[in-house]
């Protein structure tokens, strides 16, 4: 059930850590969330537990282990701890106990599969038989029962496994395995053995008794009951009061019966009728012998009408099942089975053709078919609330992931502030910049190629020609403003004000050249040529339309910056005076162009940019693996971002893991 694979991912996350389970979970291919009434294949769990253990570094068996430790805390912090302290005095009532809790939890787990357990005193030995028909996860089991003795017993035990795979029992389970139980607080077993001596007069107890007193508490000594001299009930007020027992000897005859058991078994009424030709044992899964039945003499039996036996108008229906104990009468020599309808709703009691009336009054199935007619659709109300639960964490989850792609694209569209200032609903300020850097460029002959070619290679062209440029933005930390055509605009110290702008758009220029030589020219199939112009000075920014919404740069600087690429050359970049002064100290590679005229600007000196003398091609191209001094960025794939002098301010103003959305 989901309640054990539940269990087992609490246990990773808490002991190892969200990151663990995770990984775990895509090494399985699980879900992350368990239902905790759905039934799920074994292979899962197992599977999970395989790769913890290569994941840990750890063997199987500690994992088991530590998982069934945790088992028992997470039973008690799910609402069973009552229940479980409630099973026995000691630890062997407690384990002798187990299988009545798994009948009793058949109820609501109607798919349980549950292990068997019996315990055997012989030699001065406790010994543990554990029947599962999982093989390979008997390792849970000294997890479970050391941890109950620790809290409930305040005792420490040891179980060993002395025999593993052996079948004398033919219980129809996969694994049989015996375990030893020994007590290990000897402080506890020194005060018994002095006790023992100053009561019984210095009496020297085995020391193995002794640990058998420690595991089974008073339980474990004999004591003597007053009986009568007769027994004060005729036959026929017994068989009325308790209608569903039998009584038979070591041959299986039947020798007494209930009333009711009669009624829907008619074939019991028969003179010398075999118990096992009407009935066959479902749990234990032992042999229908007395030799059999005594050896799980602690256990609950559940046995299962033969259709054979059944009246023909019940051999349509459900076949009949009784639930109940064994009781071995040693001065008769027979065995007593104690036992009512195994029913768990009021639908199985109408499909057995049977009334509340025909259960005796003292019998607390009564109660138990009602109680679980309510339990049963709690369960299904719960079913239904962790479907919704899951449905909505799948549509939550998938809603984020479309919230981040719409986060993605909005940010690509404006600055990462200014996009959440209009999400916000609020107005957006326009913002006075006193000094930023502007470039400008476009393709050479791009008019020529546009009436040459097909209109999708013009797009394959540009395409591939942008997105090697907005790489780029992310590796020096300029913003992309916007595209129309050929001409690509970016902007530095602007939205957010950094020092270096001038820096950065001379490097940014740089790498768009270099970039721009792996553009082929569709018709020439040689790299395309770009021209690219740069000015500094001040501009004025905001958001403009609504519908549409755009982040502009407003300004005489603006203009300006156009005029420098306009007036540039093929593979030039074209710089004006204010952008010289500004990277003149910087080791950038500059040579004069003279003096020109420029349109609306009248005559300027301006420059051409060459080179960053310190910086390597590798370095501007933001290419990481061979860069040794930049801040990598885990967001953008193959980026390295390069520093400048001011890169903490700006990284301050903005994480690096939304610089390639707002760029």
């Amino acid at each position: 059930y989901g309640f054990i694979n539940t269990c087992l991912k609490s246990l990773i996350i808490e002991k190892f850590g969200d990151e663990t389970w995770e990984k775990l979970r895509i090494q399985t291919g699980l879900e992350d969330t368990f239902m905790t009434y759905t039934v799920y294949d074994d292979a899962i769990t197992v599977k999970v537990v395989q790769e913890a253990c290569k994941t840990l570094n750890v063997s199987e068996e500690v994992v088991l282990k530590l998982f069934g430790e945790y088992f028992f805390s997470f039973c008690k912090m799910s609402g069973y701890d009552r229940m479980l302290r409630t099973l026995g005095g000691n630890l062997m009532e407690f384990i002798e106990n187990l299988d009545a809790l798994h009948s009793y939890l058949s109820l609501s787990y109607q798919e349980m599969n549950a292990p068997s357990f019996r315990v055997e005193r012989t030699d001065g030995m406790l010994l543990l038989h554990y029947y599962s028909d999982r093989k390979g996860l008997c390792q849970i089991v000294p997890g479970i029962l050391e941890a109950v003795a620790r809290d409930f017993f305040n005792s420490e035990v040891k179980l060993e496994v002395l025999h593993l795979n052996v079948e004398e029992e033919r219980t129809g389970k996969k694994e049989h395995v015996v375990f030893s139980i020994s007590e290990k607080n000897e402080e506890a077993e020194s005060k018994i053995k002095e006790k023992g001596n100053a009561e019984r007069g210095g009496f020297q107890g085995d020391k193995e008794v002794l640990k058998l007193v420690l595991l089974l508490g008073t339980s474990f000594v004999p004591l003597s009951h007053w009986s009568p001299e007769r027994l004060w009930v005729d036959r026929r007020t017994f068989c009325s009061t308790f209608p569903f027992h039998v009584v038979f000897d070591e041959t299986l005859e039947i020798k007494q019966m209930g009333v009711n058991i009669q009624k829907f078994v008619p074939g019991l009424q028969k003179h010398r009728t075999r118990f096992d030709e009407s009935f066959s044992i479902v749990h234990p899964q032992v042999t229908f012998t007395i030799f059999s039945i005594k050896k799980f003499i602690n256990s609950q039996f559940v046995l299962k009408a033969r259709r054979n036996v059944l009246p023909k108008s019940g051999k349509k229906q459900p076949v009949l099942k009784l639930r109940g104990q064994m009781i071995w009468m040693d001065s008769i020599q027979c065995m007593m089975y104690m036992c009512s309808p195994k029913l768990r709703s009021l639908e199985e009691l109408e499909e057995q053709q049977m009334h509340l009336s025909d259960i005796a009054q003292h019998d607390t199935t009564r109660d138990l078919i009602l109680f679980n007619q309510q339990r049963l659709a709690e369960i299904e109300l719960s079913n239904q609330l962790e479907r919704k639960k899951e449905e909505l964490r799948i549509l939550s989850k998938n809603l984020e992931a479309e919230k981040k792609k719409s986060e993605t694209l909005l940010y690509a569209m404006l600055p990462k502030h200014v996009a959440n200032q209009l999400k916000e609903g609020k107005k957006v300020e326009a913002g006075d910049f006193s000094s930023c850097t502007i470039l400008f460029s476009d393709v050479v002959t791009f008019t020529n190629i546009c009436s040459i070619c097909e209109p999708i290679q013009i797009v394959n062209m540009l395409n591939s020609m942008y997105s090697k440029f907005d790489r780029l933005t992310s590796v020096h930390g300029v913003y992309k403003v916007e595209t129309i055509g050929d001409a690509y605009m970016v902007v530095g110290g602007v939205p957010v004000p950094v020092t270096s702008h001038a820096e950065r758009v001379a490097n940014f220029a740089l790498g768009m050249r270099i970039a721009s030589r792996e553009v082929m020219s569709p018709i020439t199939n040689k790299p395309i040529q770009i021209r690219i112009g740069i000015h500094t000075g001040p501009v004025l920014a905001g958001v403009v339309g609504e519908k549409m919404p755009r982040y502009c740069l407003f300004g005489d600087t603006v203009n300006t910056a156009s005029r420098m690429e306009s007036h540039g050359l093929p593979d030039k970049i074209h710089v004006s005076p204010t952008v010289f002064r500004a990277l003149q100290h910087q080791m950038f590679d500059i040579v004069e162009r003279g003096e020109i005229e420029v349109k609306g600007k009248g005559k300027m000196t301006t420059y051409f940019l060459r080179q960053n003398l310190c910086a390597s091609e590798n370095e501007i191209m933001g290419q990481a693996d061979r860069i040794s001094d930049t801040l990598k960025s885990q967001n953008c794939n193959d980026i390295a971002v390069m520093k400048y002098d001011d890169s903490q301010e700006q990284l301050t103003s903005r994480d690096v893991d939304d610089a390639k959305g707002s760029f």
